[in-house]
């Protein structure tokens, strides 16, 4: 389960009459993983409620590409006179709902996750995306299979059942948490 962060109801006021009126919006974000500021102008296109959290699905014209924006780091927001740039419902769902989690993206890669008998338990009742895969083993262990583009918030969630969870493949993605436990390590020795 996510935790509910907080935002400003007027960028939230702003973001959905934009998105009515299909214009676009210059925003001042803050990315957590940098923690950069950094002004935008995109084209909204819809806002998702994903994990107790709200975002903004938008065209990007800095980046020249889709990108999905929490609303509760949009700092300043001002809606502008120009017209919205119009996507493709399908392009969006391909650009940003295709992978785990709200970091989706085109290149999708298959992550195969098995768990402990006490966790299987757990996770054979949640829906970690839509096009998952999940078997129960002989030993009572579940082995679950989904699309992911980008592993930041799939670790999170692999790391939140310990060691009840191993990540069998990508081999990329089993390196990438072996680095985070090794850090992990390195704070908790005494």
């Amino acid at each position: 389960m996510g935790r509910e962060r907080k935002f400003h109801l007027e960028h939230f006021q702003i973001l959905g009459s934009a998105l009515i009126n299909r214009k676009r919006l210059v925003i001042d974000y803050r990315a957590r993983g940098t923690n950069e500021l950094s002004t935008r102008e995109i084209s909204p296109q819809r806002i998702i409620y994903y994990r107790d959290n709200w975002y903004l699905d938008a065209w990007c014209h800095k980046r020249n590409g889709l990108r999905s924006f929490s609303i509760d780091a949009i700092k300043d927001t001002e809606m502008l006179e120009k017209k919205a740039d119009d996507i493709d419902n399908k392009l969006l769902d391909i650009e940003l709902g295709s992978g785990y989690g709200i970091f989706a993206g085109k290149d999708i890669k298959w992550a195969t996750i098995r768990f402990s008998p006490e966790r299987a338990r757990w996770v054979a009742a949640e829906k970690w995306h839509p096009n998952q895969i999940g078997v129960f083993l002989d030993n009572g262990s579940y082995e679950l299979k989904v699309p992911f583009s980008n592993a930041r918030e799939l670790c999170m969630d692999i790391l939140k059942h310990g060691h009840g969870a191993e990540v069998l493949e990508p081999i990329e993605l089993r390196k990438e948490l072996i680095t985070i436990v090794d850090k992990m390590q390195s704070l908790y020795k005494r």
